[in-house]
């Protein structure tokens, strides 16, 4: 697969079922276009160009397409990524803390999004560190489907912020990691002058180690906390991400989260992985701190599908107290560009 990708005009077909517990069962469909990386650039170097254009649909009715292209210019110190994206996405909203009445009786909505993205990040000097700078202009609504007294229901908001970042990528490759650290510290600010309705900061701070025990074992860490400050809209509070946990299941103004995975490569291209994690939300309204905590773990299978990339595929299975989930992923679940 790897020679295939590394012609010209060479891609890799997706054909990805979702089984995400939040939207239902579904697919993206996806051609991700992929090109030559430099084999004797050292770690953190010679990352291959991507660019990617897919839709989505599920079976509680979401859709979405998407356009993205990430690429490095001026001999590797450049990296730019651009993107697009149209969606309608169906979910729950739960509300904040474990004691709420929407905890047990949650409200579907529906989020319609659609907006761009542009970001440029700039290393320093020939180290594995990078700056970078962003900007993106989004129109969104949220609709929830029973009457609901809520302050954004049925109303369309637009958002635009920059985003700026510092990070540190020393990972062996960007698709499925088995050593190097990666390090990313974000802040965006949403503003008036920005184009934005709403006025809102968001903190993030996200770290992944990845450690080669032997030659067929490996460790993984990923910790990350965010933060949201001013009047962000309920969908764009942050939320636990990990596997087992129904995506904005838990979310609050404050959201903090560790995981561990173990990989085994037993056979050839096969290998095998467990994982466990957790993670906490915390809101205050009116001066009375919501929290919420869940703990999700599970295991997985994963086939080498392009040894010259690192790209793994394959399927996890996890649970949590929300019930199982099945995911089927192609690159590392914790995949950072």
């Amino acid at each position: 697969m790897g020679n295939f990708i590394d012609r010209a005009y060479g891609f890799l077909p997706l054909a990805i079922p979702i089984t995400e517990p939040a939207v239902g069962l579904g697919a993206v469909g996806a051609l991700a276009f992929i090109d030559k990386q430099n084999p004797e650039a050292g770690a953190g170097f010679g990352r291959p160009n991507i660019s990617v254009v897919g839709a989505l649909a599920t079976d509680n009715g979401s859709r979405g397409l998407i356009l993205g292209d990430m690429r490095y210019w001026m001999d590797d110190r450049l990296q730019t990524l651009v993107g697009a994206i149209k969606t309608s996405v169906n979910l729950d909203y739960y509300g904040t803390g474990e004691q709420g009445f929407l905890n047990k009786h949650p409200r579907a909505y529906s989020l319609n999004l659609s907006g761009a993205r542009a970001q440029a990040k700039y290393r320093i000097g020939q180290s594995q560190n990078w700056v970078g700078l962003g900007y993106m202009l989004a129109n969104s609504s949220a609709t929830f489907n029973t009457p609901f007294d809520f302050p954004e229901n049925d109303r369309s908001t637009r958002l635009g912020g920059i985003n700026a970042t510092f990070s540190h990528d020393s990972r062996d490759n960007i698709f499925t990691p088995r050593s190097g650290n990666y390090m990313e510290l974000s802040v965006s600010i949403f503003d008036q002058t920005l184009g934005s309705d709403l006025k809102f900061t968001r903190l993030n701070l996200v770290g992944m180690q990845y450690f080669p025990l032997d030659a067929k074992w490996s460790l993984g860490l990923r910790e990350s906390i965010s933060f949201n400050y001013g009047e962000a809209p309920f969908y764009m509070q942050p939320y636990v991400l990990m596997r087992g946990v129904p995506a904005m299941r838990y979310q609050g103004e404050k959201v903090a989260q560790v995981e561990a995975e173990l990989r085994w490569q037993f056979w050839q291209r096969f290998s095998l992985l467990g994982f466990v994690g957790a993670g906490s939300a915390v809101d205050e309204i009116r001066q009375l701190t919501q929290t919420s905590n869940v703990v999700a773990g599970g295991a997985g299978l994963r086939y080498e599908l392009a040894r010259k990339y690192g790209i793994h595929m394959g399927l996890d299975i996890a649970w949590s107290r929300d019930g199982p989930a099945a995911y089927f992923q192609v690159g590392s679940a914790w995949m950072r560009p």
